[in-house]
């Protein structure tokens, strides 16, 4: 009988993680665009801190993966939590110093956070069996339940005062500063063997070019790819379309916390579902709940529409990001994970970066008003959409063609 005692204690820290650590990411995905609206110079560059958020998640990913594959991943998560202490220091003191500049570097450094959050998800199922591993994801994934209460709600209380000055933003990174010393101390208790280093005789695996033509992995890229960058494009919107239909920041807060809850709520059975029914069928799934959060976002701008659209979406992105995940996590030998790992994450963060700047340019400079921009920018998921659906079904397709 295949014991999984060790890998159901990583779990616990990693979901503890998840939501303490998890919640300063919520938190600066409300205020970030607010606050890029009133530092920017153009209002097209609203959105760009959180663009070099992802941007900093992007191009940290590489190395980041290959400091965990040779030193452990509890150095990399170390790495990460420091990045988001040291930006949000900065950021705060960009606030005090008015300069949007300084600020777009704090928000870079948080990304090197955002990016070893990522790897949480495939620390999970390092040290599970290949039966719990879709469950040890997606119970990961659900520790954002408690990120999605604290981060939107620790805004409404700590930005939404009498003050309009950007200022008003201050409180909140002092909060992500307390969040990251804080959650330092849980990845002591995380028990995950550092990879053995190779040997001469050690297999070399494939290279990235061979990974990535690997139809499972190629399919399993392309769908974490687009309901990551989707998620992004809309959700990075949401608090500026809100605001700019004549709802209060409390209220975007509430609505992205109900995004976030939709988010990560279904990981409770996620991976239970992956397991009855097959990780394509979750993912397919997971790609159309993401077309009909288009279509109810497109029904009107009433703060209900703005609810239910979000929680679709983050419906969609719960199903169509832990599939591909766990997809790509069984396509993979062991001695291939930090090439594979950081190559994905390398690219699913690249297209979360240009949805993000995308996202901006297309709510603020797309159209007179906000509800022109917000159907500009929910318009443009058609495309990737279609991508996405389309590799999906090619893939299920094939085994058929290469019969027949």
């Amino acid at each position: 009988m295949i014991d999984d005692t060790r890998a159901k204690r990583n779990v616990a820290v990693l979901v503890a993680a998840q939501a303490f650590l998890g919640s300063q990411i919520t938190m600066i995905f409300v205020i970030g665009g607010l606050a890029g609206q009133q530092l920017s110079p153009n209002v097209c560059l609203a959105t760009l801190p959180i663009s070099m958020i992802v941007f900093g998640s992007m191009t940290t990913a590489p190395w980041l993966s290959t400091i965990m594959q040779n030193y452990g991943r509890k150095a990399g998560f170390f790495v990460g939590a420091c990045g988001g202490l040291i930006g949000a220091i900065i950021c705060a003191y960009a606030l005090t110093l008015n300069n949007f500049w300084v600020f777009l570097l704090g928000s870079y450094l948080t990304g090197i956070y955002m990016s070893s959050q990522g790897f949480f998800r495939f620390a999970a199922a390092d040290t599970a069996s290949e039966a719990f591993r879709p469950k040890a994801i997606s119970y990961v994934m659900a520790g954002g339940l408690i990120s999605a209460v604290i981060g939107p709600q620790l805004v409404s209380i700590l930005a939404t005062g009498a003050d309009a000055t950007v200022m008003r933003f201050f409180p909140v990174y002092l909060a992500a500063m307390a969040l990251n010393v804080l959650g330092m101390g849980l990845f002591f208790l995380l028990d995950i063997p550092t990879p053995p280093k190779p040997t001469l005789d050690s297999p070399k695996g494939r290279t990235r070019w061979e990974l990535l033509t690997t139809p499972r992995i190629a399919v399993a890229v392309i769908c974490a790819m687009v309901s990551y960058a989707l998620m992004n494009l809309v959700m990075t919107s949401t608090p500026l379309a809100v605001v700019g239909c004549g709802f209060a920041v409390a209220d975007a807060s509430n609505v992205v916390t109900g995004h976030v809850l939709a988010m990560f709520a279904p990981s409770f059975f996620t991976g239970h579902l992956i397991a009855r029914f097959g990780v394509e069928k979750i993912m397919g799934l997971g790609i159309a709940i993401l077309a009909v959060a288009g279509v109810v976002a497109l029904q009107g701008v009433d703060l209900m529409n703005f609810y239910a659209a979000l929680i679709l979406l983050g419906l969609g992105w719960n199903f169509g990001f832990i599939g591909a995940t766990t997809m790509l996590a069984n396509s993979h030998a062991p001695h291939e994970r930090g090439r594979m790992q950081g190559l994905n994450d390398l690219l699913v963060f690249g297209g979360v970066t240009f949805a993000s700047l995308a996202s901006g340019g297309l709510m603020n400079c797309s159209g007179g008003d906000a509800v022109t921009g917000w159907a500009a920018v929910n318009m443009a998921m058609i495309p990737f959409l279609v991508l996405a659906g389309g590799s999906l079904i090619w893939l299920v397709m094939r085994p058929r063609a290469s019969a027949a």
